[in-house]
């Protein structure tokens, strides 16, 4: 791929698109594990608290939360292969169009697995 006259690289394709979804997946990640050790940590501040926080974490709402963080996880995990695959395996750059694409069919199947199973047993029809 050559550069663009604007001068950037992907612009618009694949490689940017995933690029794009790699950062944002991550930025998603990091704000969870931040919310994640401060609401654990309030058990050591108050237990009752702690407690309010972890009855509002099983409601159908956070079910579905709890599913876009699975389905950030499983990219952000996938695509991670695929760039160190890019970075490297001397054919990487050649075949990373070809390997997005398996990313994301792997993916559309991991993640519609969990959340059929997720979803069912949060809205209760298990």
């Amino acid at each position: 791929m050559s550069k663009t006259s604007s001068g950037t690289l992907y612009r618009g394709h694949e490689g940017m698109w995933s690029w794009v979804g790699h950062r944002v997946t991550g930025v998603v990640i990091f704000l969870y594990l931040l919310v994640h050790v401060l609401d654990t940590a309030m058990v050591r501040v108050d237990a009752n608290a702690y407690n309010a926080i972890i009855s509002t974490y099983q409601t159908p709402w956070m079910a579905l939360g709890e599913t876009g963080l699975v389905a950030a996880i499983l990219f952000h995990a996938f695509n991670g292969l695929r760039l160190i695959l890019v970075d490297f395996w001397k054919q990487g750059t050649k075949y990373q169009r070809q390997m997005l694409w398996g990313v994301l069919i792997l993916w559309v199947i991991v993640f519609a697995g969990f959340a059929i199973r997720h979803l069912s047993i949060a809205f209760g029809s298990h």
